[in-house]
This record gives C-alpha cells, structure tokens and sequence, in this order.
C-alpha cells in the first residue's frame, strides 16, 4: 500500500478544527472576564433603556417637531417639512414605539463606535506599523457576515439590547477607522509643514490643523458608521433586542406582509433623517438652504451695511 500523501489528506477532509479553537477561545474569554462583560452589560443596558425612555417620555408631537427643527437648522426647511410628514406617517402606522427603541439603540451603538474608531484611526495615521497591523482586522470585519456577530454577543450577553448594541458596534466600527485614517492622511503635507515651521507641537498640529482639515471626511466615516449600524439593529432583532428589528423578524416568522412593509418603512425613514443630518454636519455646503446659513448670510447683510 502507498504511503498517504498531503493530497490524499486533504482529499479525506484533513481535518482543521478552527470552529473548536473559537469556540474555546470565547468560552475562555468568558470565564475569565465575566466581570468585565457584567459591567460592559450594565452600562449599556443603562444607557440603552434610558435613552429610550427618554424618547418615549417626550409627547410624539414635540419630538417631531425637535427633529424637524434639527433637520431645519443644519439641512434645510424641505429636510424639516419631509420630516414631520414622514415622522406622522410612522406614527400612523403604529410603529412610533419601536421606531424611538431602534434610534436609542443606534445612537448608543454609534457613539460607542465612533467613541472607538475616531483614536483608533488617529493611530493609524500617526504610526504606519499600526496601520499595516490593523487593516487586516478591519478586513475581516467589514467582510464577516452580519449574522456571525450575534453569535458572540449572544454568548455574552444573552439576548436582549445588550447583545444587539455590541454586535452592532463590532459590525460598524471599520469605516470609522478608515475614513479618520484617509481624512488625516489626506491633509496637505504643506500645511503641516508650516506649523511644524512655527513650532507647534504634534498634539497643536493634530488638533489644530488635521482635525479641522480631515472633518468632512471623518463625518463621512461617521455617516457610514450609523448607517450601518441602523442596518445591523435590524438584524440585532434576532438577538431579542426590541424594536424595529424585532418587528422585522417576526414579520418574516409570521409571513405578516403588513407588518413586514411598516416595519421596513419606518426603518427607511429614520436611516433617511439620520443620514441627512450627518452628511450636513460633515458638508459646510449643506448649510446655505439651512437655518445656520440664513442667520449667518443675515449676519453679514447686516455687517457689510453698518
């Protein structure tokens, strides 16, 4: 008999039991830092609940009315009035209460993200060794199914807000890094140079220089960071968290094509405010039509004629 070879190995199923290294890696990384996911569990739960507490404190009319004005200030009066009739058309259909649950969840996912991926991508600008090591990580993040992610945060956490918001932060968390990387590498070199010319310091050129300069491309990063983690707190429904997403799964569990279309509809228009919103914070030519750039072009009328 001819001795096996690598080929016939692999031919049988060679055997490579990278599911069992995860699964212990994750059972280890439990055991050892209970404490800290305890913790990571109460704040966010804290965070989470309270936050959507607070929304649905607030009368349904005045808050539309806050987020219209939001719209209104940094977008334009059309953003405003596309607001309120799209905001009454969510409360209309019944989805007020999940819609405000899903926000609160977002914007906790996302600040924690954005709270991560900002520094982490400051690092990776200032230090080439970082970035070369970080990539492959950010990689392999922005690839891995939305899906895997509920997998760990199910495991710690169990099922709930607190999964869904560490699943959403894991998932939307590469495009911030890359954005405040390329932002900051994308700053005249030039430019630099004149304040190194003028002795400031590294953290006065950071801050005073590239930061500025890098904004509109970091709070492109930070659009695409609450995009997607709008689109993961859908998927985070699987993991029991409430709101918009839970309405989604069981809309598919239960075939319910009403409930489904509401569900969805009302996921649309809050991504649909949110976008708009940051993308103007990021695009100073986005304040022309709004409330800022009126009062400023007032500004100067009123300057220029005194």
């Amino acid at each position: 008999m001819r001795p096996a070879s690598i080929g016939d190995w692999f031919a049988d199923g060679f055997p490579i039991p990278v599911g069992d290294w995860a699964d212990a890696a994750l059972d280890w990384f439990k055991d050892v830092f209970e404490w800290l996911l305890d913790f990571v569990a109460l704040v966010i739960g804290f965070l989470v609940d309270g936050l959507g507490d607070g929304l649905l404190a607030v009368p349904f009319g005045v808050l539309i009315v806050v987020f219209a004005l939001v719209g209104w200030l940094v977008r334009s009066w059309q953003l405003a009035l596309g607001t309120v009739i799209t905001l009454l058309l969510v409360y209309s259909m019944g989805q007020w209460e999940n819609a405000m649950l899903t926000l609160a969840l977002v914007l906790v996912a996302a600040v924690i993200a954005i709270l991560i991926a900002i520094p982490l991508g400051i690092l990776a600008a200032r230090n080439d060794a970082f970035s070369a090591a970080i990539k492959p990580v950010l990689d392999f993040m922005q690839t891995m199914p939305s899906f895997v992610y509920l997998i760990p945060a199910v495991l710690f956490f169990g099922i709930g807000f607190v999964p869904g918001v560490f699943a959403t932060v894991l998932f939307s968390l590469a495009p911030g890094v890359r954005f405040t990387e390329l932002g900051i590498r994308g700053v005249d070199s030039e430019t630099v140079e004149a304040g190194q010319a003028f002795g400031a310091t590294p953290g006065r050129i950071l801050r005073g220089i590239q930061l500025p300069l890098a904004t509109p491309t970091i709070m492109a990063g930070i659009n695409q960071v609450i995009m997607l983690a709008l689109s993961m707190a859908v998927v985070a429904g699987m993991a029991g968290a409430d709101g918009l997403g839970k309405e989604v799964v069981q809309a598919i569990n239960t075939l319910n094509i009403s409930q489904g279309v509401e569900a969805g509809l009302s996921v649309v228009i809050v991504a649909v405010f949110l976008d708009r919103v940051t993308a103007a914070l990021g695009n100073p030519a986005e304040y022309k039509s709004s409330l800022i750039g009126t009062l400023k072009k007032r500004r100067g009328a009123a300057r220029a004629a005194a």
